[in-house]
Formats: C-alpha cells, sequence, structure tokens
C-alpha cells in the first residue's frame, strides 16, 4: 500500500465520515498559456487548448470529469448558501491548496470553477492568490495585468478595479497582479485578511475561489489558506508523503470545512469514496491521524 493509500485509509477511519476523498483520472495538472484579453476587461478562453489539456469544458456536461466535479461542488455550494448541516461563515469563499507545488491545485481550481459556472443562478469569481506562481494568471495571459497585488498595495485600488470577466458566462477572474518584494507580508497583512472579508461580504450571491499557495511552500501560503471557510485539499495520489499531509492539516484551523481531492490516480475507489462527497467537511476537529 502507497504512502498516500496509507494515509487515505486512516482519514477515513478517524474523520467519523467528514473527511471525503475524490478519485479522478490521471491528467495534466500543469497548464500553458490558453487565454488572451480581447479587450480591457474580457478574457477570450481558449475551450480548444484547455480541453487538450484534459481541462472541464462548459459544454461538456455528460463526461465523466464533468460528474466528478457536480460530486465535489454540491457540498460546497450548499455551504456556501447556508444549506449545510451548520452555519459556516465566509462559506462562499473556499480555498483549493495542496501540502506541495505539482499536486493539481491549478487544475482543480479552474474546473470548480468552471463547473459551478454552469450553475443557472451562480456567479464564480476565480483569484489567483498564489503570487509566486500564478498559474492561473499564465493560463489566462494576464500575467503582467493589475490584480491582487496592486489591490494590497495601493489604497486607491478597488478590487472591482481588478476583476475580469471571461467568455465564460458566469466566471470571473482575478489575477495575481504585478510582483511585488513585499508580496510574503502583503499576504500575511492585515489588509489581505480584509481583503478575504469583504470580497466574500461584498459578493455574498457569489462563490469566490482562491487558487491558494502550497501550504509546505511558504511561511505565509497557510494564512491565506484560512482566510476562507471551506477548504479544499488537493493530495497526488502515488506522489504525496503521509507526514507532509499530516503536516499540511496540521496548519490548517479548527473551525474550517475541509475536503480532500485525490488527483491523478488510476485506482478506482470503492463506493462511499469515489465520486461520493457528500459528508464533505471538518477533519475531525483538525485531530491528525497517526
Amino acid at each position: 500500500m502507497s504512502s498516500i493509500e496509507k494515509i487515505i485509509e486512516q482519514l477515513k477511519q478517524q474523520s467519523d465520515d467528514r473527511v471525503v476523498v475524490f478519485d479522478k483520472p490521471d491528467v495534466a495538472s500543469t497548464p500553458a498559456k490558453t487565454m488572451k484579453a480581447s479587450t480591457r476587461n474580457v478574457i477570450d478562453v481558449d475551450f480548444e487548448s484547455l480541453g487538450k489539456q484534459g481541462f472541464l469544458l462548459p459544454d461538456e456536461t455528460s463526461t465523466q470529469l464533468a460528474e466528478e466535479y457536480r460530486m465535489i461542488k454540491r457540498p460546497l455550494l450548499m455551504n456556501a448558501f447556508g444549506k449545510g448541516a451548520v452555519p459556516v461563515e465566509n462559506g462562499n469563499l473556499i480555498s483549493v491548496a495542496s501540502a506541495l507545488p505539482g499536486e493539481g491545485k491549478t487544475f482543480t481550481s479552474l474546473n470548480l470553477a468552471i463547473s459551478m459556472a454552469m450553475e443557472r443562478d451562480t456567479t464564480v469569481l476565480l483569484v489567483d492568490t498564489d503570487v509566486t506562481n500564478p498559474s492561473l494568471s499564465l493560463l489566462f495571459g494576464q500575467e503582467e495585468a493589475p490584480g491582487l497585488m496592486d489591490v494590497l498595495a495601493n489604497d486607491d485600488v478597488d478590487i472591482s478595479d481588478v476583476i475580469l470577466k471571461t467568455s465564460v458566462d458566469k466566471l470571473r477572474f482575478i489575477p495575481a497582479g504585478q510582483r511585488n518584494p513585499h508580496a510574503a507580508e502583503l499576504l500575511a497583512s492585515k489588509r489581505m485578511s480584509r481583503f478575504a472579508e469583504e470580497i466574500a461580504e461584498r459578493y455574498p450571491d457569489r462563490i469566490i475561489i482562491f487558487d491558494a499557495p502550497p501550504i509546505l511552500a511558504t511561511s505565509h501560503s497557510a494564512l491565506v489558506t484560512n482566510l476562507a471557510g471551506q477548504i479544499v485539499m488537493v493530495v497526488e495520489a502515488g506522489k504525496t508523503l503521509q507526514d507532509k499531509i499530516k503536516e499540511a492539516l496540521a496548519q490548517l484551523s479548527r473551525d474550517k470545512v475541509i475536503g480532500l481531492v485525490l488527483n491523478k490516480s488510476r485506482k478506482f475507489i470503492k463506493h462511499g469514496y469515489y465520486g461520493s462527497y457528500g459528508s464533505y467537511g471538518a477533519v475531525d476537529k483538525h485531530e491528525k491521524p497517526e
């Protein structure tokens, strides 16, 4: 049994059915630039290129990938809009994170955003908060555009100034923004906390998804991840070591709603954990598995 399978088994046994693991096929997780801004405020999405990279496409509603992300998004949406078992503070703010780089969190973030944007009554705002490695901004062709860093560094830049529309009708995007030598301090600052609170409160009818920095990559990563009411942890099957998963989980707040996505797995997980995200929730009051 691999290290990832061991930690999954332990999480299942100790989570009181509140940690749910989702298994998905192996797909490329490193994006290439596939989008461009046709005007200042609209990003044209190159769906053909996205499809070749394995991303979810809006018109592919009957594929396995589309169904898998439906299973992930349902409990997230319920928690976001007060329909879950318990109230979730800032439940409409969701961080997609991982323990280490390269596990597929950006792939998961964009797929989740596209899937949620397909809902009749849901608008999604996707935010690239991984300013050290802004894969989403590169993917959208917006690595030079004003974004999060500009809002945090300048009092005269408003959130609305950096929101870009996309050709996905109900999907909006905030790039990482201009590179800043004080990026780590800005992300760990009260200004970032206020940004998260303001964006959740200003757009209560929207889902806001943070593509968060890998938790173990920098000192500020966990702070950014914990700003959300709900956290989706992406774990790469067969690669992420058990102690790294435990170390990352230990840095998450006890009061957060946390779920796990098992990425790049070729092994089918029996019903109850494969494609079953209905009991998505906190990691057993954040007690670490032994």
